[in-house]
């Protein structure tokens, strides 16, 4: 008698990838259960509109419900509102009151997905928990470390958003559509009559509704709403920005400023002055990024400079750098300067399609009016 590969916990948040993931993992043999995170804040539950269907919100517990009954599974909604607030909500505000631009998604991921779901799962009895993004998982004999590689549908690589996950978790992680495309994906769940074959994919953040940062983050740090200067990076005053958690790095429209002889752009944020710096678009531009809190994934360390190639956005093409760590920091210098460097925001870097390490972009120095780059 064939033994069953073991019984993993995966992550259904009502959309196509996650639905086809635990149904892919039926298929293999796994004893599979289907668990759908409630994670909004029990305030917001009651101003969600019926349209709402962002990940984990009441449609798309119901969505995932469906399909769990339709490929046979069980499926359980777990309660980790308490775990998300502390750990992405809470962080995430207090990043834009501090001038960052967050990716609350990379500690969802780490303190939620494969944290407290993980923790959940072993109470379950299950050896795994799995997930529909489009990574690769995979274990080096020799340096005895799991690895992250970007997901064989390049478009759709969510490895990025990933990076901060540590050796444990690696090992308890099962992603099954690392290896399909998006269309591959969406024919397997029509083949299957999944009602989310067809379903669009989430772009908004999931406890956000209708992509309304400013009005969230007015409700919950109305400090950070607090109207102040706009300046250039002269300090010359040339207008009054409606709080600096409306601006990000790289920004251009909505910043009421006329008359000015270049079209100009948000080049820094300086939350202790209450400031957003602009400047022409050249001021955009960085070679040396500075990231803190860094992961270490392929490896253990860098003992020596490296050839990488590096992201700083999630959809950005990797670019060639050397990277320099630094204890818990990463310093990279790209051979071409990069536009709109972020604070707040994810410098990943990759040796091929390897992730090696990552950390979070700390606010780069300003480049001095007419200074080169």
């Amino acid at each position: 008698m064939t033994q069953r590969p073991g019984t993993v916990v995966v992550a259904m948040s009502g959309g196509v990838d996650s639905s086809v993931a635990a149904s892919v993992l039926k298929q293999q043999g796994w004893e599979v259960i289907g668990v759908t995170m409630q994670i909004w804040p029990a305030d917001d539950l009651a101003r969600q509109a019926d349209s709402a269907r962002g990940c984990c919100s009441l449609a798309a517990v119901e969505d995932a419900r469906r399909v769990a009954d339709r490929i046979g599974i069980a499926h359980y909604v777990f309660n980790l509102r308490d775990v998300f607030q502390r750990e992405v909500i809470d962080p995430f505000c207090a990043d834009y009151a501090s001038g960052r631009t967050p990716n609350p998604c990379i500690w969802c991921n780490r303190y939620v997905k494969f944290g407290a779901l993980a923790e959940r799962a072993r109470q379950l009895g299950a050896d795994h928990v799995a997930t529909g993004h489009y990574a690769r998982i995979g274990h080096d004999a020799a340096s005895g470390r799991w690895s992250i590689r970007a997901g064989a549908d390049r478009a759709k690589d969510q490895s990025y958003a990933l990076y901060s996950l540590n050796q444990e978790q690696l090992a308890l992680a099962l992603m099954p559509l690392g290896e399909m495309r998006k269309a591959e994906v969406r024919q397997h769940a029509e083949k299957l009559g999944l009602a989310v074959a067809d379903k669009a994919d989430s772009q908004d953040l999931c406890f956000i509704v209708n992509d309304e940062y400013p009005a969230y983050l007015r409700r919950l740090v109305p400090a950070s709403a607090v109207a102040g200067p706009i300046v250039d990076s002269s300090g010359r005053r040339l207008g009054l920005h409606r709080g600096i958690i409306s601006y990000t790095v790289g920004q251009r429209r909505g910043l009421g400023i006329s008359g000015a002889p270049d079209a100009l752009y948000v080049v820094d944020i300086d939350p202790q002055a209450n400031a957003v710096v602009v400047g022409p678009e050249r001021e955009l531009y960085r070679k040396r990024v500075r990231a803190s809190a860094a992961n270490y994934v392929a490896v253990a360390e860098l003992t020596q400079p490296a050839r990488l190639r590096g992201k700083l956005r999630y959809k950005m093409a990797a670019q060639a750098c050397v990277v320099r760590g630094e204890e818990d920091a990463l310093e990279a210098e790209f051979d071409t300067a990069q536009r709109a460097v972020t604070p707040g925001q994810a410098a990943v870097f990759y040796h091929d399609d390897v992730l090696v390490c990552g950390g979070v972009i700390e606010r780069q120095p300003r480049v001095a009016p007419g200074a080169g780059r």
